[in-house]
C-alpha cells in the first residue's frame, strides 16, 4: 500500500478514516482551532474523545458547538477532560484521571501550545514556553504509557501524534531569551517544539526496543490561521506581518485538523509502519526529512535526562 504523499490522493476524514466506534482518544487543545476540528472528525467515526483542555467554559463551548454541528446517534461522544499544561503536577492528575476512567487508549494527540508568548520565568526556573509545550505534555504522556502499551499489546492499533513547528528548530537552551531578535516569541515556541521532536524519535525508539507496536508521529502542519494564530499577532508587529503577508499560503483550520487526523486515524499509516514510525509529517500528509538537529540521539537522550531530573525536583 502506497502513502497519501505517493499517491497525491487529498486526504479526506469522511472517507479515509475508517469506523472508530469503540476506540478512545485525547486531543489536547481541542477545543478550538485545527484541535477542534481533530475532535470532530474522530468523533464523527464514532470514537470517543476527551477534549483535553484548561478552561471549562471554552471547552464546553465547543463541545455544545460539535453537538450542534453533527455529533447525533451513531457518533462518538466527547467529553471535556481539564488540563493545565502551565503545570505539570495538573498534568500528571489530569492523565491519572483517564486512568482511572478508562481500560483502554488508542490515540494521543498532543496538539496544545503557547506561541509567541513574552518571556516568563516560572518559579522553578524554567521558561513558561518549555513548561507548557514540553514539559507538561511530556509527563502527561508518560503517566498514560501503561494504558498506550496495554492496548496496543491486546492488539489495537495506538497512535501517539506530537504537533510541532520546525521553522525554528535551533536552541538546544530551554530558557534562551532571544532578546531584541526578530520573531523571538516564536523562537521560542520553535525552541520548546524541538524538544518534541527529540522526544517523539526516542519514545519511538523505546517503543521499538521493546517490540509495543505503537506509532509515534511528529507533525508540522507549517501554517494554519487558527484563532490562536491570530491572536498572536497583536503580541508583536513582527508576527503581525508575518502572519498578513503569509497568510494567503495558510491552511485553514479545518485542513489543520486533516494534518492531525491523517496520523492519528488513517488506515495508510499501519499499512505502512516502516514509513510512518518516528515520521515527520508536513503539508498534512508528506513525509518529510527531519532537521538534522532534530535527529541527534545523543541530544535526545540529555533531554529526556534533564526532563526527568526536573520533574523530580518538582516533585511531579
Amino acid at each position: 500500500m502506497g502513502s497519501f504523499m505517493s499517491s497525491h490522493k487529498p486526504f479526506n476524514p469522511a472517507t479515509d478514516v475508517p469506523d472508530l466506534t469503540g476506540k478512545v482518544a485525547i486531543v489536547t487543545g481541542g477545543n478550538s482551532g485545527m484541535g477542534f476540528t481533530a475532535v470532530q472528525q474522530l468523533a464523527r467515526k464514532g470514537a470517543k474523545v476527551y477534549l483535553a483542555a484548561r478552561n471549562e467554559s471554552r471547552a464546553t463551548g465547543a463541545i455544545s458547538r460539535l453537538e450542534a454541528e453533527g455529533l447525533g446517534p451513531g457518533n462518538g461522544k466527547v467529553e471535556w477532560l481539564k488540563l493545565n499544561l502551565s503545570d505539570p503536577k495538573q498534568a500528571k492528575a489530569a492523565a491519572e484521571e483517564v486512568l482511572a476512567k478508562e481500560m483502554t487508549l488508542d490515540i494521543l494527540v498532543n496538539n496544545a501550545a503557547i506561541q509567541s508568548s513574552p518571556w516568563q520565568m516560572n518559579p522553578f526556573g524554567i521558561q513558561e514556553t518549555f513548561i507548557v509545550n514540553h514539559f507538561s505534555p511530556y509527563i502527561f504522556t508518560k503517566t498514560l504509557l501503561p494504558l498506550l502499551k496495554s492496548t496496543a499489546q491486546a492488539g489495537h492499533d495506538v497512535r501517539i501524534v506530537n504537533v510541532r513547528y520546525v521553522g525554528y528548530c535551533r536552541s538546544q537552551d530551554y530558557n534562551v531569551k532571544f532578546e531584541g531578535q526578530f520573531l523571538d516569541g516564536l523562537k521560542r515556541y520553535g525552541t520548546s517544539k524541538l524538544a518534541n521532536m527529540l522526544w517523539t524519535n526516542e519514545l519511538q525508539r523505546n517503543f521499538d526496543e521493546e517490540k509495543v507496536p505503537i506509532i509515534c508521529i511528529s507533525v508540522d502542519p507549517h501554517g494554519v490561521i487558527t484563532e490562536g494564530s491570530i491572536a498572536g499577532t497583536k503580541k508583536s508587529f513582527g508576527m503581525w506581518l508575518v502572519f498578513h503577508l503569509t497568510k494567503p499560503f495558510l491552511y485553514t483550520a479545518e485542513e489543520g485538523g486533516h494534518s492531525i487526523t491523517l496520523p492519528a486515524a488513517s488506515p495508510v499509516v499501519r499499512q505502512n509502519p516502516e514509513l510512518y514510525r518516528g515520521a515527520l509529517l508536513k503539508h498534512i500528509s508528506k513525509v518529510s526529512p527531519k532537521p538534522k538537529i532534530g535527529q541527534d540521539e545523543a541530544l535526545a537522550k540529555e533531554l529526556i535526562d534533564s526532563t526527568e531530573k526536573f520533574l523530580q525536583e518538582m516533585g511531579v
